[in-house]
This record gives C-alpha cells, structure tokens and sequence, in this order.
C-alpha cells in the first residue's frame, strides 16, 4: 500500500544536479496526496523558473517514486507559487547540509 512516507522516502533519494540535496530537504513539494491505490499527485516547485534541470528532476520524482511505493501513476504539478525560498521551505536536514557544502 502507498503511504506518504514511502513518497517521502522516494524524494529523498532524488538529487537536484546543481545542489547536493534531496528534493525532499531543499523542501520543493508543497503537496503530497495518494489518490486511488495506485496514484501519487505531487505539486512541486524548482529552486528557479529558469531551472535547465526541471524536466530531468521531474523524471526522476517519477520513476523513483514509482520505484519505490509500486505507484503505477505519478501526476506532478509545477508550481511556482509561492516561489521558492530556502529560509522558509527547506527542512532543518538540508539547511545542515546546505552548511556543510559552504
């Protein structure tokens, strides 16, 4: 069965190229929700609207996500709104690992 901690495990092991933190703790997903058994709905932002990695990103939510939780469908939303901030959205892990690459 998916739950939102299988989703959250998945974000947690996809990258943004340009920064070395999991899409999870950069706090890029505004919402998660599983709807039937088999459909996972993201809405999720990029650090930028200009990101030349977003298609690559969103790909790899996809197949990770489906990887792990067994999803046959995965709907990403893009949004931009609100944009992104790092002070406000990103987890107390990636703020730390954000220290770390400084």
């Amino acid at each position: 069965m998916i739950s939102k901690e299988n989703v959250i495990e998945a974000l947690k092991q996809v990258f943004d190229p340009e920064i070395p933190v999991n899409v999870w703790d950069l706090g890029l997903i505004y919402d998660i929700q599983i709807r039937e058994k088999d459909t996972v709905f993201l809405k999720m932002t990029m650090t930028s609207p200009a990101c030349p990695f977003a298609g690559a990103i969103f790909a790899n939510v996809e197949a990770k996500v489906k990887e792990i939780t067994g999803a046959k469908k995965v709907e990403i939303e893009p949004t931009f709104d609100p944009p992104w901030n790092p002070e406000t959205r990103m987890t107390p892990e990636g703020k730390a690992q954000m220290e770390m690459i400084r």
